[in-house]
């Protein structure tokens, strides 16, 4: 049996101890991340009734589920992933890539023109160690993200994405502000501290 990295156990040793990986067991949600999007939206209340909410990088389906719950029966989630996602009510899913036209006209299609209120974002790459091809691969997903978010929101809406702090940052965050009212950045506690990973949180989407 091949031998784990030293990064690796520290990982499955954090795993196995996280209170929020309990607790998300405990109560039913797919995954940990859960409790980042239910505390900015205690802060923010970014999910309301009746919402169309698109779901980027949805899989395993926590963001989904508790956006889900949020929106109600009269709102919709959109999730989008290249991994597979089990179903769930109130939720959409589209299986594949969305920089690829096929499958961006498919969430097209399912929106059917109607006013996306929010596009979530949690898209992280697979991590290599390597500082200088992890951070643009990562600011790579932000940035489609914000580009996404620029063809299907409505005037007013809001986006919320995974980022990480490094180069590329700065210029990021002003290229948000250019196309929304209120750019801010969130640290949820469920983000762990050694974790570079912030929140991007833009409201007041411009046309």
């Amino acid at each position: 049996m091949p031998k784990r990295s030293k990064s690796s156990a520290r990982w499955l040793r954090e795993h196995v101890t996280d209170e929020y990986v309990k607790r998300a067991q405990k109560e039913g949600w797919r995954s940990r991340a859960v409790y980042k999007l239910e505390e900015i939206q205690k802060a923010d209340r970014i999910l309301k009734p009746g919402s169309i909410v698109v779901d980027l990088g949805a899989a395993p389906g926590a963001w989904s589920q508790y956006a889900a719950r949020e929106v109600g029966e009269k709102g919709e989630v959109i999730a989008v992933d290249l991994l597979p996602m089990d179903g769930m009510g109130g939720v959409h899913f589209i299986l594949g890539d969305f920089r690829e036209q096929p499958v961006l006209d498919e969430i097209l299609a399912r929106i059917a023109g109607r006013p996306v209120d929010l596009v979530m974002s949690d898209m992280a790459p697979n991590l290599s160690g390597l500082d200088v091809v992890d951070q643009p691969r990562a600011m790579y997903l932000t940035e489609l993200a914000l580009d996404f978010s620029r063809q299907v929101l409505k005037p007013g809406g809001t986006l919320l994405a995974k980022v990480f702090q490094g180069s590329g940052f700065q210029e990021l965050v002003r290229a948000t502000r250019e196309a929304f009212d209120d750019v801010r950045l969130r640290k949820p506690r469920a983000s762990r501290a050694r974790s570079a990973e912030m929140y991007l949180l833009a409201k007041g989407f411009r046309l």
